[in-house]
């Protein structure tokens, strides 16, 4: 039995009927198949000027054509609800960043009249993220001065013996021995610049450079690039992309110097184990319900539970200072995270480790421009991540 209505539930009824549209802080505007927008509350003028007459990407992106990644053209084929988030204008003419919900308004027969959008200003929230990230990158590169210097000294080490061999070699007219001396000059002098080239990259930053590609692409440049150092090894080293994956919003550079971080790591993991075992290497990619998956797998000597727990914190490194910075699984956790995803490593000592990068589809960042999908990434290193792994195909990173 329905209770009697009162005169405060009458008046509730009125208020929500004839001012909730204008009085909700939220934007809300309601959007028709020709992008024009129809009807638009107070807080949407508020926070984006006048609507009447224009369209929905004139008035949020400032734009004179509409947007190429539309999530309303969506709604309107399949009648989903969804969110997003959002870059534009707001009134004010600054940048301005929002999360937009938009839900449809059907017909009796299911197809989409309209789509209302409701919009809610993020901007100083995402000025808070990026503070924070930017304090805690900082932070990190603070930490890690000591660990850096240290690093740096086991080189020099390496340096003044190289000269020592050299200038001995030299006073005692030993070929062999000024031979062996440059050998570790030259090896020490690459070691220290990749040391610091890797170092001030992470203290820099470095923004995803996202476009269409075939996700493949960067599986099969990374099997190329150290396919030469694991036959020397005597390791196996195995490449098995999935065929016919669709063509997918990455940076493949990126995606490519996590891939090569992570076989870098295992291939060092095989040539630390002991025993005498035939050691693989093995990297796949696939896609499960909408999630690229990546996954570097090795039967090397594995690490145990409290090391698996550490190997994605700041500048945390298995290899020791001489060998390694700890930046290759830092800076492959933050690529990761740029696409929206996740890493993560399962290790058992003494039997390997398998790293497995999942990258939901729905996450990913937009491309930066236009898609020109020809079924590839036409993959170029570029400086920043790959230049360091593609001038020595040893990445002495984590």
């Amino acid at each position: 039995m329905k209770p009697p209505v009162d005169g405060h539930n009458r008046e509730i009824d009125r208020w929500i009927r004839n001012q909730l549209f204008d009085e909700v802080p939220i934007a809300i505007s309601v959007i028709g198949p020709d992008f024009s927008i129809l009807r638009a509350n107070r807080q949407f003028r508020r926070m984006y000027g006048p609507w009447r007459g224009r369209r929905c990407y004139q008035v949020y992106k400032q734009r004179s054509t509409p947007c190429e990644w539309c999530a309303a053209v969506e709604t309107f084929r399949d009648g989903r609800i969804r969110t997003r988030e959002e870059e534009g204008g707001g009134q004010s003419g600054l940048p301005s960043h929002y999360l937009v919900q938009m839900a449809p308004v059907t017909r009796r027969d299911g197809s989409v009249r309209y789509v209302i959008e409701m919009s809610t200003d993020i901007s100083a929230v995402k000025r808070l993220e990026a503070e924070k990230r930017e304090a805690e990158r900082l932070a990190a590169v603070g930490q890690t001065v000591a660990g850096i210097a240290h690093g740096v000294k086991n080189v020099l080490m390496g340096l003044e013996g190289g000269m020592y061999a050299v200038s001995t070699g030299m006073e005692r007219g030993d070929d062999e021995r000024i031979a062996r001396g440059w050998v570790m000059l030259s090896e020490n002098v690459t070691r220290i610049s990749q040391f610091i080239r890797e170092f001030l990259d992470f203290a820099r930053g470095r923004e995803a450079r996202v476009r269409l590609c075939d996700p493949n692409e960067p599986v099969r440049a990374v099997g190329r690039l150290f396919a030469e150092r694991a036959a020397a090894a005597g390791i196996a080293l195995e490449v098995r992309p999935e065929p016919g994956l669709a063509p997918a919003a990455i940076d493949p550079d990126a995606i490519h110097t996590c891939l090569a971080n992570l076989v870098s790591n295992a291939i060092d993991a095989c040539l630390a184990t002991e025993g005498g075992r035939a050691c693989m290497v093995t990297i796949t990619s696939q896609e499960e319900d909408g999630v690229l998956i990546y996954e570097v797998v090795d039967n090397g000597h594995g690490m145990d539970a409290e090391i698996t727990k550490k190997i994605f914190t700041q500048f945390f490194s298995t290899k020791g200072s001489d060998r390694g910075t700890g930046l290759g699984l830092l800076t492959t956790n933050k690529i990761v995270h740029q696409h929206g995803g996740r890493i993560e490593c399962i290790s058992t000592e003494g039997e390997g480790s398998c790293f497995r990068i999942e990258l939901p589809r729905d996450a990913l960042p937009r491309p930066l421009e236009s898609p020109a999908v020809k079924g590839a990434c036409g993959h170029r290193p570029r400086a920043g991540y790959s230049d360091t792994l593609l001038a020595a195909n040893d990445a002495e990173e984590a």
